[in-house]
């Protein structure tokens, strides 16, 4: 390759932010940031709920991809001891078929925002896609304390405080290892809410890049989002009280808080940590994550049965419409058609008494 070709490819390469860590730690928030400073959103995203009224800014097709291969590889995103190990990164098939929702969600966005915490435990897939891509990624990592994410998580979705933590502590500590060959930036996500400009400039400063287009229309939209109505729980109690595991996510929680504080933090507590998920993945995970993967494959079924019946009801609710109106139709013409007779009956009744005159 010449010299010149190299250094135009070079020059067209795009540059994605990837907005990675746990669900509920504040993904979405930075998500609609970085979207309103100039990244561009995927062409599909999920709608707002009442569990995140502002919008979850989530591409729904990757993240049902996404569900897909954590399946396949007997998991799921709610399974507390995910392991990327177990998903290869070289098959062909699942590398397609991301190559190609990722061309179809992003078209040819100079610079593509994709936010799901799924990809935080499929790095060893979706890296691949993004060399082929051609795309430069930069991370950004929201922390959140565990148990924020825990009180959230036990709104939304029932989860016990000790498998939320342990969640929790997963997805971080693969997000950490994942990203290590990667610019990165850790944000806090109660620093965010508080004032987001220095936490910004901070994250600028680590990712070696400013937002694409952070002007005054940009800084004033991101003041109207960040509201202090997205703190809806806080993690003010200690987790010391859920044992080892609890012991071990307060370490983890520390080193990613002084990441994202710009403080120096050896990786002590996060290989701690890690070391632990490690044995229960040998321990309990046999146990653990085929059940997390039924539970998921169960709530896919019973997702697409409802969006089944709510199709074959509207269905049902225009044919209704459609015979609502024929019927009228119907009655309609068929009082024109009654006039139509009266009015032959009294012109008849006319003629036959004029003939009997004549």
């Amino acid at each position: 390759m010449s010299a010149s070709v190299s250094s135009s490819k070079q020059q067209a390469r795009r540059s994605a932010y990837l907005v990675l860590g746990m669900h509920r730690s504040g993904t979405s928030a930075i998500t609609q940031l970085l979207a309103l400073a100039g990244a561009r959103l995927p062409g599909n995203v999920m709608p707002s709920d009442e569990y995140n009224e502002k919008g979850y800014f989530e591409p729904w097709r990757i993240s049902v991809f996404n569900d897909e291969r954590l399946r396949a590889a007997v998991s799921a995103w709610d399974d507390p001891l995910t392991n990327p190990g177990t998903i290869p990164a070289d098959e062909p098939e699942w590398r397609e078929r991301a190559i190609k929702l990722f061309r179809e969600e992003y078209r040819d966005a100079a610079t593509p925002l994709l936010k799901d915490p799924r990809v935080s435990v499929l790095l060893p897939l979706w890296c691949p896609v993004f060399e082929a891509e051609n795309v430069a990624v930069q991370c950004v990592i929201p922390v959140r304390h565990p148990l924020a994410v825990a009180g959230s998580l036990g709104k939304r979705d029932g989860f016990p405080p000790l498998k939320s933590i342990l969640l929790w502590m997963t997805y971080m500590i693969e997000t950490e290892r994942g990203t290590r060959h990667l610019p990165r930036a850790f944000v806090e996500y109660d620093a965010l809410l508080a004032d987001w400009r220095p936490v910004v400039q901070a994250m600028e400063s680590k990712l070696g890049a400013s937002l694409p287009h952070l002007d005054a229309k940009a800084r004033a939209a991101i003041d109207d989002f960040l509201t202090p109505d997205l703190r809806h729980n806080r993690g003010d109690e200690p987790l010391t009280a859920f044992g080892e595991i609890g012991i071990a996510a307060q370490g983890v929680y520390d080193w990613l808080i002084a990441q994202a504080r710009g403080t120096g933090a050896d990786l002590n507590p996060m290989q701690a940590g890690h070391g632990l998920i490690e044995r229960l993945r040998r321990e309990v995970g046999p146990l653990i994550s085929p059940v997390s993967c039924s539970n998921n494959q169960a709530l896919s079924d019973l997702r697409t049965s409802r969006a089944t019946l709510a199709l074959a009801q509207a269905k049902i609710d225009r044919l209704s419409t459609t015979n609502m109106n024929l019927t009228k139709v119907v009655e309609s013409l068929t009082r024109q058609l009654t006039e139509k007779v009266d009015e032959r009956r009294e012109v008849e009744g006319a003629l036959n008494a004029l003939l009997a005159v004549r």
